[in-house]
Order: structure tokens, then C-alpha cells, then sequence
């Protein structure tokens, strides 16, 4: 899998464009499930770098990438999906999707109420060998009818493996002012090696305080919680390639692996051996026998 830290920075500074010709603010219906329909279908082969504008759609959506790396953003937050993840996008929530490297996007729409209790914003998904197997079969048969006995029984086991998927928090907000988010694309592009935020401020001629005081009005956080929810973010995203702890923490900026296993431990209350172990152990319980 090809490794996007670096061009997380690019799409940092597409989010703030106004060149582009925006899609109709009304929500897309032409994928939305039809009368009789409970989940409608997309499969879709994007080149790397491939932009798609900002829409929404009347329908809640389910966005899986069985090969490559999807970064989805709304407003001024953004999500990162590598394969095994998924992102569930409610009705009407407008977002934009860029590919880093070429993409096979597989997408789920559902009716609106066919999933209770769905998240009510944006939300990452741990996508388990199972899950993936009734993606898959969904896409190949186009559309789900309810009056279809098989069809109804595919959508009952899509939507219990949708109850259960453990939300992954592969997500991080960026900053409006243009001196902060400067500050937020230099950091996001090499996490290895970022300077200090003393030497990021000096770059674009403001002060640590100024910065400071930025990120936690637009952002909600200091700058120092922001970049270690980065840095997780990263993180996360390099355990499921199955990099090691020790590489994964070197590789979001950490000397010390331990440094990275606190964080791992205080956000998500395990270790991140523990937490991969316990995917690996969810992906088994799973797989179609």
C-alpha cells in the first residue's frame, strides 16, 4: 500500500479552494435506493489523484476501498480509509473524496432509517473479512429488493455487521486561518522529522501564543492534542498494513516506542499489539467457513 502522509498536506490546502466549480447543493439522488430497493450499489475505478467534488446524498452511505487509500473530508474535517476500513456517511452530509493512489471504491447506499441508531456524523469502521465478503456480494448483485428473500437476508446480515463494526478514530480537523493551517500542512507532510511549533510559528511569522490561541478556537484543541490525534491517526493507519509498533511509532515522530503505546493506550485503552490482536481475532470470528 502506498505510503499518502505526505499528500495528506495537499488535500489540506484543497479544502480551503473556492476555484472549483461546486456540484448543486441539493442532494444527489441517482444512486439512492428506488422504490422496492433497501440498498442500492456503486463499484468505481479511480486513477491516482482523482478528485471527487463536494456532494451529498438522500441516502446513508456506506464508502469501502478494497484496494487503496481514500481521504474524505467535510468542511474542515478529514478522514483517512485504507483498505479494512470504511467510512458511514449519513444522509445530506455533504463531503469531498480525493485518492491519493488508484482506488477501487466499492459504496453501499442505504435507505434512510433502514440502519437504527446509525452515527449521526461521519464515522470510520473497521471493515472485517465477513463484512467485506457481503460488500462484495452486494455490489455484484446491483440492488437489494425487498421482496427478494435472498436480497432480505444479505441486508440483514449487512446491517448486524454494521451495528457491530468498531468505530476507528481516523480523523482530525484542520484549521481555517491560513498562518494555522500552514503550520498544520507542514507538520501533517513529515511527522518523522517535523520541527518544533516554535520553528513552524517563525515559518509563517507568528507567534506560539497567536498559534496557539488559533487552534483551540478553530480547531476546539491545543495544537499539542491536535498533533498527537494526527499522529494516531497515522498510526492507525500503518497497524493495519501490519507495519510493526517500533516502525509505526519512528514513522509519526516518536523516539521511543513506548511514547506511542501511551498515547495508543489513553485514546483507545489498549496497546496497539492488543488492538491489532483484537482485530485479527474479530477478522477470524468472521471469515465465511
Amino acid at each position: 500500500m502506498p505510503v499518502v502522509s505526505n499528500e495528506l498536506a495537499i488535500v489540506a490546502r484543497q479544502l480551503l479552494r473556492r476555484n472549483i466549480s461546486p456540484m448543486r447543493r441539493s442532494a444527489l439522488r441517482r444512486y439512492d435506493p428506488k422504490k422496492g430497493v433497501s440498498i442500492s450499489t456503486l463499484a468505481y475505478e479511480y486513477p491516482a489523484g482523482y478528485n471527487v467534488p463536494e456532494h451529498a446524498h438522500g441516502s446513508d452511505q456506506l464508502i469501502y476501498a478494497t484496494r487503496g487509500v481514500m481521504e474524505i473530508s467535510a468542511d474542515q474535517s478529514l478522514w483517512l480509509t485504507p483498505p479494512h476500513l470504511a467510512v458511514w456517511i449519513p444522509a445530506g452530509s455533504r463531503h469531498r473524496i480525493r485518492m491519493p493512489s488508484a482506488v477501487s471504491m466499492r459504496t453501499l447506499y442505504l435507505r434512510q432509517g433502514l440502519l437504527r441508531r446509525a452515527p449521526e456524523s461521519c464515522t470510520v469502521l473497521h471493515i472485517s473479512p465477513l463484512f467485506r465478503e457481503l460488500v462484495m456480494e452486494a455490489v455484484r448483485i446491483g440492488q437489494l429488493r425487498t421482496r427478494n428473500h435472498l436480497h432480505r437476508a444479505l441486508r440483514d446480515l449487512i446491517l448486524s455487521q454494521l451495528r457491530n463494526a468498531s468505530p476507528v478514530p481516523m480523523f482530525v480537523k484542520l484549521p481555517e486561518d491560513s498562518r494555522a493551517l500552514a503550520v498544520a500542512e507542514a507538520f501533517i507532510a513529515n511527522q518523522a522529522d517535523a520541527p518544533s511549533l516554535d520553528a513552524l510559528c517563525r515559518r509563517v511569522g507568528v507567534g506560539v501564543r497567536t498559534m496557539q490561541r488559533i487552534f483551540r478556537r478553530e480547531v476546539g484543541t491545543s495544537f499539542e492534542f491536535w498533533r498527537r490525534q494526527v499522529r494516531l491517526m497515522r498510526g492507525i493507519e500503518l497497524l493495519v498494513e501490519g507495519r510493526s509498533v517500533k516502525t509505526v511509532a519512528a514513522e509519526v515522530g516518536y523516539r521511543q516506542p513506548s511514547a506511542f503505546v501511551e498515547l495508543f493506550k489513553q485514546t483507545l485503552g489498549m496497546t496497539p499489539r492488543t488492538w491489532v490482536a483484537a482485530l485479527a481475532a474479530q477478522d477470524k470470528r468472521t471469515e465465511p467457513k
